[in-house]
């Protein structure tokens, strides 16, 4: 198993891009030990320094709080490699949770602003922000306010509110006069 190590505009995050290996079908955001659902999340968590995972398809965003990645990175690729020769699958089935998780707020006469919100998300935002190691979420619409969440790479990344304000805020702007600001929820 080859497993390529890429940075990422966050110097906190690093991705560790697993060749030929699904870790998942929908990206999973784990925190801590005790809520991940996740064999080879629990198994990172335990190099201390660690303090954010990212799974999406075939690749880790991990975040650090302390260290330089020259003292992380080695550990990291082995608890993936041998991980990943143990045969186990790095997540446990949650549907209900992803759903759950996945529950937008919008006042029903916003319907149509929203699907808008969306797609332009879904088409425009999202793939630019998973090649950087990350993932944006809708949460929810009101009064002219997007509130979206950054998860992987782009949780606690020093250009986010950049990305946010001068990125995604103007460009849903641009494409949808209703919208006033964006604001970053976790």
């Amino acid at each position: 198993m080859f497993i390529q190590t890429e940075s990422t505009p966050n110097p906190n995050s690093l991705k560790f891009i697993l060749e030929n290996y699904k870790l998942c079908s929908e990206p999973r955001e784990f925190n801590n030990l005790t809520s991940n659902n996740s064999k080879l999340a629990e198994k990172l968590f335990k190099i201390e320094g660690i303090e954010k995972i990212f799974f999406n398809e075939n690749i880790i965003s991990i975040n650090k709080n302390k260290y330089n990645w020259d003292q992380l990175k080695a550990s990291i690729l082995q608890v993936i490699s041998d991980f990943i020769h143990s045969g186990l699958s790095p997540v446990e089935d949650r549907d209900q949770e992803i759903k759950n998780d996945n529950e937008i707020k919008f006042n029903e006469i916003d319907k149509e602003i929203v699907s808008n919100i969306n797609t332009i998300l879904e088409t425009k935002v999202r793939p630019a922000i998973m090649q950087d190691g990350g993932d944006i979420k809708f949460k929810s619409y009101d009064e002219g306010i997007v509130y979206l969440t950054l998860q992987g790479s782009c949780a606690g990344c020093p250009s986010a509110t950049l990305t946010l304000k001068n990125g995604v805020e103007n460009l849903l702007k641009h494409h949808i006069p209703e919208i006033k600001k964006v604001e970053q929820v976790v």
